[in-house]
């Protein structure tokens, strides 16, 4: 209490200027339309920015709830999408589905080896199982490999293994996706007959061969293309869509009847 008090007479002259002059602002501001205005303005703009900044850090770190609905709402999108609901449809029978899609990210990528993986952070437990696709919102990614209870790998499509089927949009001519390991973001279309008629620039989609991808899921653009040494089929150059060396959302789709298609086809082809 005392340093208060000693604290007040050695700035007794500046408290009671200070005194005085907000007692003259009041009666300035009370007295004149003019500077009440001016008074309510800036407090309001001094309020504003205060509220604002506080506003930035709360949305700061609710970024990953935030993140996680926009994930959630990407799925749910996805799933009317690959199975051509439409969105405004209302009591949607997911018996109708062809495809569930469960949404993840990536915890660890690797694109500069001949066999590249991905590792996600969906398992067993949230339904994944090997051979599921994998795409992103930019295009496909590649296929589960192996799983584990929490996490799963999957093998990208820059893996020289990989092979998948693919097309040339809005058309039926199809062929198999590979990768030559030269470069992280242009994979290979084979097997395209000659007599197609190709463009620069033409976008390369999942065809409807697989029985892992939903057709027409995105893949690239024509980079460039040439005949094989056959001179029957071309071998297309193709420039991804995603950035494979950087990656984060994806999403896992599983084929609803793919184990009944391959059972079905696996059982005709053992009675011939």
């Amino acid at each position: 209490m005392q340093q208060i008090i000693n604290f007040i007479i050695r700035y007794k002259n500046f408290l009671l200027y200070i005194f005085l002059l907000t007692i003259s602002l009041a009666f300035t501001i009370q007295s004149h339309s003019y500077h009440q205005s001016r008074f309510f303005n800036s407090s309001n703009w001094i309020t504003g920015n205060i509220y604002g900044f506080s506003q930035s850090i709360t949305n700061y770190f609710d970024l990953d709830t935030e993140n996680e609905k926009l994930l959630l709402e990407n799925q749910r999108l996805l799933d009317l999408l690959i199975n051509e609901i439409p969105s405004n449809t209302v009591n949607i029978d997911t018996t109708d589905f062809r495809y569930t899609i469960v949404s993840g990210q990536v915890i660890r990528n690797s694109y500069a080896n001949q066999r590249n993986y991905v590792t996600i952070n969906k398992g067993q437990k949230d339904g994944i199982e090997q051979d599921m696709g994998v795409i992103t919102d930019m295009g496909i990614l590649g296929i589960i490999e192996n799983t584990s209870n929490k996490f799963a790998t999957v093998q990208s499509i820059l893996n020289e293994n990989s092979n998948i089927n693919a097309k040339i949009k809005n058309t039926n001519h199809f062929g198999s996706l590979i990768w030559d390991t030269k470069t992280y973001n242009i994979v290979q279309l084979i097997d395209i007959p000659k007599l197609v008629p190709l463009t620069v620039g033409d976008t390369i989609v999942t065809g409807a061969m697989s029985s892992i991808f939903p057709e027409n899921i995105p893949i690239g653009t024509i980079e460039k293309f040439d005949l094989d040494n056959s001179k029957s089929f071309y071998r297309i150059d193709v420039y991804l869509f995603n950035d494979m060396t950087n990656l984060k959302n994806v999403y896992i789709i599983n084929s609803i009847n793919r184990r009944e298609i391959l059972e079905l086809e696996s059982a005709t082809t053992t009675n011939e």
